[in-house]
């Protein structure tokens, strides 16, 4: 089998009302998706998504012609032009699916098999007032959900703290609480100031009051040393990685033990080959591995074939918040939109590959820009 050409397709869903994302100043009126199509000469596509693929054009005559199961050495070369550009880890994705595909097998089986389900958390994106969110955490209650995310980003933290306050008394031991404070990172616009190692300890004190299960991104994700001093002060767990974009980064925190909880995302930084190597790194010095899983159904699906595989964690991330943010917005491109079985169990496709079912409908619709390129042509639509 060989890779004959490579197709980059983008679309753009508009949303209306805009999303509020917690972690962005600006409200998202797009949600913009990326899919890369793998074509061979036995007539097996494989299909991947989640960055944009910035920096992969010039470098396509690297991959075709070649045998799709040499995935080192694809890694490899994707991990360059990551190295040099962009981040275009959704070929590897696709890569994968492509593999699942012509071996008859689920994606996850091929990495492990650990099992075939994981619970999910309600992962939500808003800033909401304390009853609104509490409103909702009830109704993840009633929908079978064991554990829900909350989203800190009010100006004064004392807000955000109240809002877990409420929540906690509302559901109380029905749920496990995690928070994410959104200090990692930063979009492009953003100069607000982030939190120092004592407002991070003074937070966490304040959570573990609350039995939080998690802290993620109390400090900027490079902060390697100061976010192992803070996991050494106080005994709720720290959770981070998100989007840390290189195996040394990885290795760096794991050396530090800077983590309780690995979070890299298989769509953005490394995709299924490389995480899964980091997933094992930290995973053989105790610590979980429990990736981020914001970007589209494709990705999440991704991300839940390696966990299912592999992770010792209880959790997997399920982006959700409605009405803000629900299963028609974020898997608008698939035929079938990924929800929790009665139990709260996110359940592995068992369909060969990842088990991506596209609504054709759909991609007519919001399609905006189509590249193709194969062995002896590139096209652009």
């Amino acid at each position: 089998m060989k890779i004959t050409s490579i197709e980059i397709k983008q679309y753009l869903l508009p949303l209306d009302p805009p999303f509020k994302a917690a972690w962005d100043p600006e409200p998202r009126k797009n949600f913009a998706t990326t899919i890369v199509y793998v074509h061979t000469d036995e007539g097996i596509t494989g299909i991947g998504s989640g960055d944009l693929m910035i920096g992969f054009e010039g470098h396509e005559h690297l991959f075709i012609g070649q045998d799709p199961f040499a995935i080192e050495r694809h890694a490899q070369i994707i991990d360059n032009i990551d190295f040099h550009y962009g981040r275009c880890w959704p070929l590897d994705l696709a890569l994968w699916d492509l593999m699942g595909k012509a071996t008859g097998q689920p994606v996850y089986k091929l990495l492990g098999g650990r099992s075939n389900k994981l619970l999910a958390y309600a992962s939500t994106g808003e800033i909401v007032s304390p009853e609104e969110r509490a409103e909702r955490a009830l109704c993840f209650v009633e929908q079978g959900f064991r554990a829900m995310k909350i989203r800190f980003h009010h100006k004064d933290v004392r807000d955000d703290i109240k809002v877990v306050e409420t929540v906690r008394k509302a559901v109380g031991d029905k749920l496990d609480i995690m928070v994410d404070a959104n200090q990692g990172w930063k979009m492009p616009w953003d100069v607000e100031r982030t939190w120092d190692l004592k407002m991070a300890y003074q937070v966490a004190k304040e959570l573990e009051q609350l039995n939080v299960f998690w802290l993620e991104e109390p400090l900027p994700a490079y902060q390697f040393e100061l976010m192992a001093k803070l996991r050494e002060m106080i005994g709720i767990r720290i959770a981070g990685g998100e989007m840390n974009r290189r195996y040394h980064d990885f290795m760096e925190m794991n050396k530090l033990h800077a983590l309780d909880v690995y979070q890299p995302d298989v769509a953005l930084a490394g995709g299924i080959t490389q995480v899964k190597k980091i997933a094992d790194l930290v995973q053989g010095h105790g610590a979980w591995f429990s990736p981020h899983t914001w970007t589209n159904g494709i990705g999440l699906l991704a991300n839940l074939h390696l966990a299912a595989a592999v992770s010792h964690c209880p959790y997997l991330e399920f982006p959700y918040d409605p009405p803000a943010w629900t299963l028609e917005r974020r898997d608008y491109i698939q035929k079938e939109r990924l929800m929790i079985n009665a139990d709260g169990y996110l359940v592995v496709p068992e369909k060969p590959g990842l088990g991506i079912e596209l609504d054709e409908e759909s991609l007519k619709r919001y399609e905006i820009h189509h590249v193709y390129v194969g062995e002896n042509k590139k096209v652009y639509i």
